[in-house]
C-alpha cells in the first residue's frame, strides 16, 4: 500500500527551512546520543550482552518497527510502529543507552529495507533518540533510572512517574514528527498535528501502556517476552485487513493514486480549511484596514491525447504500464502536500490545497505537462506523451467540490478543443447558468438510476416505403418535469465529463435494443447520434467494438451519426475517431447537413455513407422556392457523390412526394412514424419489416 503521493523521501532543498530543521534535529540527536552513550561503564556492556532479553527485544523493536499500526486513511509509513511499546520498555528496564541503541538498530535496519534516504534515516534516529531522552528526564525526576547493570523493575506507586515519562515522550515525538511534515507540506504546525491526533493518542496510549508489564514479564523470565508479543500479532493482523480494506476502497488498484471518493474528502478539507483562514484574514484586515487576499485552493483535471493509440498498438498491459507511470511522474512533479488522484480510464485529478493566484497554477500545470512530455520507453518502442489540463480555483470559480470539478472539466474540455495545452476556467467559455448547474446535479443522478431511456424512429425509403434503419433518440423520464427530449438537457452535459457516461449509456442500451430485435428476425440498423464531446473520446471506438462482439453483432447493425458542425470545429481531433469509427465498419451519417460550411472537398474525403439533410429546409420545402432550390442541390449533390440522401421532418405527405419527384433516397418524420418507446418500436416494426413494397407514387 505504498502511497504514490508521499514524496517525504525527497531530500531538501540544502538552505531550506526544512534542511535547516533536519540538520538541528540530527545534531541534537547525536549529542544526546552519544552523552547517553558516555556514560555505559564496563559491567552495564557486560551485562547487555550476557542477558538474552535484550537480544530478544532487539528482534522485537525491528520487527514493530517494521510492521506498524497504520493510522486510517495514511499509509504503512506513517503509522505508530509496536517498537515503541519494545523500545519504552527498554528504557524502563535498562536505561536510555540500551533504549537508544536498539532503536538506532530498528530504524537504519527498516530505512535500508525500505529504500528511505540517509536523511530521513538520520532524522528517524535522532527523533527517536531525543523522545527517549526527554523521557529519561522525566524519570529522573523521581529518581528512577536504570542501566543494564541496574535493572529497574517498577511497581504500582511508580505509575505516575511511568505516566509523566510516556506523556513527555509522545509530545516530543509528535511534535518532531509534526514540525518536519509542516515544513515539508508547507502547512502550519498546529495543522500537521491536529490531522490524525486523536488516533495518535489512542494508540500511543496503548503502547506506553503495556510496557510496564513488558518490564515484569522480562524480569521473571525471558521466555514471558514472546507470549506477551502474541496479542500485538492478532491486533496487527486484523488493524491490517482493516485498513487494507479502508485502502482499496479510496485508493485506485492499478496506480494506487487517490481514487474520486479520497479526492472529495481531502478536498473538503482544504476547503475548509481556506474558508477558515480567509475569516480570520478577514478580520486582521478589518483591524489594520487593509484587505488580505483570499486564500485560494486549485483542482485540475488531466486528460491524456491519444492514450488509445497506445492500447490499440500495444495492449492493454502496456496502457497500464503507462498509466502507472504517469502517476509516477505526475506525483513527482507537484509539491509536497498536493494530490494526485486518478478518476477513472486516462483521467487524472491534481489537488492544490494552496495556490498563490492563477499564474502559479499554471506553473504547476506546465510543469506536469512538461514531466508527461519526457519520452517513454516501452517495448522496446519509444513514444511522446501530451495532455491537456483544466484549472478551476476556490474561490475564484466555484466554492464547492462539484462545481470546481465540473468548472475544471469545462476548462480541461476547452484546453483539448483549442490545443492550447493548458486552459484555467473562464465564464465567457462557459454555457451554464445556476439552473442549468442545477440540471446537470439533477442528470448526474439520472444516469446511476435509469431515468434516460431511448426512442426510436423510422427512416423509410421514399421509393418503396421500405423500413431504411431507426435512429435512436434520447429521453430523460424526470421524475418532476416529465418526459424531456434532448434540447433540454444534453447542452448542460456536452461540456462536462458526464457527456461521456451518457453516450457510453446510449450505445449500450441501443446495441441491446438492436440485438433483441435481430434475435427476433428483425434486422434492423440502430442509428445513434454523436456530439463533439463523443468525437474527442478516444474510448468511444472501443466502447462500441467491446459492444458489438459481446452481442455477436456485425457493424453494420449501429450507425452513428455525425452533425456537420462538428467536423468543421473540431477537424482535428474529430477526423481521427470518424476514421477510427470507419475502419471498424461502423456506418457514418452526416446529420444537420446545411447548417454548416463543408467544402466539396471536406465531403468528398469523410468516410460517410449517408447525408440527412436539415428538418430546417424541409418542413418549409413546398412552401419557399429558395428552400426548394436548396433541397434540390443537396439532393443532387449527394446523389453526384454516390451517397444515400434523407431528409429530416417529414411531416405531410405533400412534402414526401416532392421529395420523392426530387430523387430524395429516404425520409424521416411524423408521417411515417413518431418517436416511440422501445416496446411500441418492437410492435411497429413486427407490422412494417416484412410488408410487400408500396408502389412508386
Amino acid at each position: 500500500m505504498k502511497d504514490p503521493n508521499n514524496t517525504r523521501n525527497t531530500a531538501p532543498r540544502r538552505g531550506s527551512p526544512l534542511w535547516i530543521y533536519i540538520v538541528v534535529v540530527i545534531a541534537l540527536g547525536v549529542v544526546a546520543g552519544g552523552s547517553a552513550f558516555a556514560g555505559l561503564t564496563g559491567p552495564d556492556l557486560d551485562a547487555l550482552l550476557g542477558n538474552p532479553v535484550f537480544w530478544i527485544l532487539g528482534c522485537f523493536i525491528v520487527f514493530g518497527e517494521m510492521r506498524p499500526i497504520i493510522t486510517p486513511g495514511s499509509t504503512e509509513n506513517n503509522g505508530a510502529t509496536t517498537s515503541t511499546t519494545f523500545a519504552f520498555a527498554a528504557l524502563l528496564y535498562a536505561g536510555l543507552p540500551v533504549a537508544a541503541a536498539l532503536q538506532a538498530v530498528a530504524v537504519v535496519t527498516c530505512g535500508i529495507f525500505r529504500g528511505r534516504t540517509p536523511h530521513r534515516i538520520a532524522f528517524n534516529v535522532a527523533q527517536y533518540t531525543l523522545s527517549l531522552g526527554a523521557a529519561q528526564l522525566a524519570l529522573a525526576l523521581t529518581g528512577d533510572l536504570a542501566t543494564p547493570s541496574a535493572l529497574w523493575v517498577p511497581d504500582g506507586s511508580d505509575l505516575p512517574a511511568i505516566a509523566l515519562a510516556g506523556t513527555v515522550y509522545f509530545i516530543c515525538n509528535d511534535t518532531l514528527v509534526s514540525a518536519a511534515v509542516a515544513l515539508h507540506e508547507r502547512v502550519s504546525l498546529l495543522k500537521a498535528m491536529r490531522f490524525d491526533f486523536g488516533y495518535q493518542v489512542l494508540v500511543h496510549l496503548a503502547l506506553l501502556g503495556l510496557a510496564p508489564m513488558m518490564v515484569v514479564a522480562m524480569d521473571r523470565s525471558a521466555a514471558f517476552v514472546p507470549l506477551i508479543v502474541l496479542p500485538f500479532i492478532a491486533v496487527y493482523l486484523n488493524a491490517s485487513v482493516s485498513v487494507r480494506r479502508e485502502h482499496q476502497a479510496l485508493h485506485d488498484a492499478l496506480t494506487g493514486l487517490p481514487n474520486r471518493k479520497l479526492l472529495i474528502v481531502r478536498t473538503e478539507e482544504a476547503l475548509a480549511e481556506a474558508r477558515g483562514e480567509d475569516a480570520h484574514r478577514h478580520l486582521r484586515g478589518r483591524r489594520r484596514k487593509t484587505a488580505e487576499p483570499p486564500r485560494r485552493a486549485g483542482l485540475f483535471l488531466l486528460d491524456l491525447d491519444r492514450f488509445k493509440e497506445v492500447n490499440d498498438t500495444l495492449g492493454h498491459p502496456t496502457g497500464d504500464r503507462l498509466l502507472q507511470l504517469v502517476a509516477h511522474r505526475l506525483t513527482h512533479s507537484v509539491r509536497p502536500g498536493d494530490l494526485v488522484a486518478r478518476l477513472g480510464g486516462d483521467e487524472f485529478a491534481v489537488l492544490l490545497p494552496t495556490v498563490r493566484d492563477e499564474d502559479a497554477a499554471r506553473e504547476v500545470a506546465a510543469r506536469l505537462r512538461a514531466a508527461l512530455s519526457e519520452p517513454v520507453r516501452l517495448d522496446g518502442l519509444s513514444f511522446d506523451l501530451e495532455a491537456s489540463v483544466g484549472i478551476a480555483l476556490f474561490p475564484d470559480h466555484a466554492p464547492d467540490f462539484e462545481l470546481l470539478l465540473q468548472r475544471a472539466d469545462v476548462a480541461m474540455y476547452n484546453a483539448k478543443e483549442s490545443r492550447a495545452g493548458v486552459e484555467v476556467y473562464s465564464p465567457q467559455k462557459d454555457r451554464n447558468s445556476p439552473a442549468r448547474l442545477t440540471m446537470l446535479g439533477d442528470l448526474r443522478r439520472a444516469v446511476d438510476r435509469s431515468e434516460l431511456e431511448l426512442f426510436y424512429q423510422p427512416k423509410v425509403s421514399l421509393r418503396d416505403g421500405q423500413l431504411v434503419g431507426m435512429e435512436a433518440l434520447l429521453r430523460w423520464r424526470h421524475p418532476e418535469q416529465g418526459l424531456l427530449e434532448p434540447e433540454a438537457f444534453l447542452s448542460v452535459a456536452e461540456q462536462t465529463y458526464l457527456m461521456r457516461s451518457i453516450t457510453h449509456h446510449v450505445v449500450e442500451a441501443a446495441l441491446a435494443q438492436t440485438a433483441a430485435w435481430w434475435r427476433e428476425d428483425l434486422a434492423v440498423q440502430v442509428a445513434v447520434n454523436a456530439s463533439g464531446r463523443d468525437l474527442l473520446d478516444t474510448g468511444l471506438t472501443e466502447t462500441i467494438e467491446e459492444g458489438l462482439l459481446a452481442r455477436g453483432l456485425p457493424a453494420a447493425a449501429l450507425q452513428l451519426e455525425i452533425t456537420e458542425r462538428i467536423l468543421m470545429n473540431e477537424p482535428a481531433y474529430a477526423s481521427d475517431t470518424v476514421a477510427a469509427l470507419a475502419e471498424l465498419g461502423i456506418p457514418l451519417s452526416l446529420d444537420d447537413f446545411g447548417t454548416g460550411y463543408s467544402s466539396l472537398v471536406r465531403l468528398k474525403r469523410l468516410p460517410v455513407e449517408e447525408i440527412k439533410i436539415d428538418a430546417s429546409f424541409v418542413r418549409r420545402l413546398t412552401e419557399s422556392s429558395d428552400d426548394a432550390v436548396i433541397v434540390r442541390s443537396i439532393v443532387d449533390l449527394v446523389r453526384t457523390l454516390g451517397l444515400r440522401s434523407v431528409a429530416e421532418g417529414v411531416e405531410d405527405p405533400k412534402t414526401a412526394s416532392a421529395l420523392r419527384e426530387m430523387g430524395c433516397d429516404a425520409a424521416q418524420g411524423w408521417h411515417f412514424g413518431r418517436p416511440m418507446d422501445a416496446d411500441t418500436a418492437t410492435e411497429w416494426l413486427r407490422r412494417h419489416m416484412n410488408r410487400a413494397p408500396e408502389p412508386a407514387a
